[in-house]
């Protein structure tokens, strides 16, 4: 259905009006998620307006945090303070549920804590909200989460200076008066529990262009018409895993014949960038594509899963047993081939020298 020219985003307004900075930071949100809904890209909104692509994606997760938080009928306070700014604190936030998004908005509010300290809040929040039952002693409060996260490290410390801290730090922001009793025991009990390490995520690169797959449309068996040969639509490989798209929304990727490929019973392939997975780090970050098989849905603790948080695809790796529904348990994870120059691997003479 084709809109009407007074439904009709006017692109030219809107960069302007973002150039210029004019409404709040939500506003900007909402605005550049239109102009890309449009079809402008992250590149062509930067050098029309000066967003950068980072900055937009803040802006824009962080105005659909700020309307869940309307819609869940947030304090007036958490309203006020979050339309004036936040767009980084409340992006941290992204991940949790509207409820939680309330209460952590709450708790960041009170306790003034800045975007650094809404991520710990965020965190601490979803790890304590996959627990089968509540922690003795804790309450389902996002100051009790980040309490139980302190209390469950600091009794795998056997360093007195970093014990403290955590102590310290649970002290401070528990909710409730058991769980402030739970950390206030670790003052006389000293008791080191090991920790469990988390298992290596089956990470594989591909090492030659031999391992890199292609994937052709077959027409059918012979005899064929010349009108069948003419119907099949091009493929178009979409680098960095050549997966390739057909008439739809059906997608299919090639992987090679590796054993633990072969064994799964029911995979799927999600993509995502490597900073989503857990036990990683934050700090750089590239394209995977996930393997995971939805046959394979019991718990082990030597495994990481896909699993549903509140309706959302997340992965996980978890110490006991979860209170969450599990989607697949994850098979290996496939790094994109380190390619030095895309041209020269084109001539196959070139490379022969």
């Amino acid at each position: 259905m084709t809109e009407s020219p007074s439904n009709q985003l006017d692109i030219e307004a809107t960069l302007t009006s973002l150039r210029q900075k004019q409404g709040s930071w939500v506003e900007w949100g909402q605005a550049i998620a239109q102009l890309q809904k449009a079809g402008q890209t992250p590149q062509q909104i930067f050098e029309a307006t000066g967003f950068e692509p980072v900055q937009q994606n803040q802006v824009i997760v962080g105005a659909q945090v700020y309307t869940s938080l309307e819609k869940t009928n947030a304090s007036e306070a958490v309203r006020s303070r979050f339309t004036q700014k936040g767009s980084d604190i409340l992006y941290e936030l992204r991940l949790l549920n509207n409820a939680e998004r309330v209460a952590a908005a709450e708790f960041i509010l009170a306790h003034n804590l800045d975007a650094d300290m809404a991520k710990e809040v965020a965190r601490d929040m979803k790890e304590f909200s996959r627990l089968r039952n509540l922690p003795e002693g804790f309450a389902d409060r996002p100051g009790d989460a980040i309490a139980y996260q302190c209390w469950r490290l600091a009794r795998q410390k056997s360093d007195l200076q970093e014990r403290s801290r955590l102590i310290a730090k649970g002290l401070r922001f528990a909710d409730s008066d058991t769980a402030r009793q739970k950390i206030e025991q670790l003052l006389v009990d000293f008791t080191v529990v090991p920790k469990r390490p988390a298992p290596t995520i089956p990470f594989y690169r591909p090492d030659s262009e031999d391992q890199l797959p292609r994937l052709i449309p077959v027409v059918g068996e012979m005899p064929l018409k010349s009108a069948e040969v003419q119907a099949v639509p091009i493929v178009e490989a979409v680098e960095p895993f050549r997966i390739v798209k057909f008439a739809g929304e059906q997608a299919w990727v090639a992987l090679p014949g590796w054993q633990t490929v072969r064994s799964a019973e029911d995979p799927i392939a999600i993509l995502c960038q490597s900073d989503r997975l857990p036990n990683q780090s934050a700090t750089t970050s590239e394209p995977v594509l996930v393997i995971a098989d939805r046959h394979a849905r019991e718990w082990d603790v030597n495994s990481y899963f896909v699993y549903d948080a509140a309706g959302e695809v997340d992965f996980g790796w978890f110490e006991t047993q979860p209170d969450v529904k599990l989607l697949g348990k994850i098979v290996v994870v496939v790094r994109p081939k380190h390619i030095i120059d895309e041209e020269l691997t084109k001539d196959s003479w070139q490379i022969d020298e």
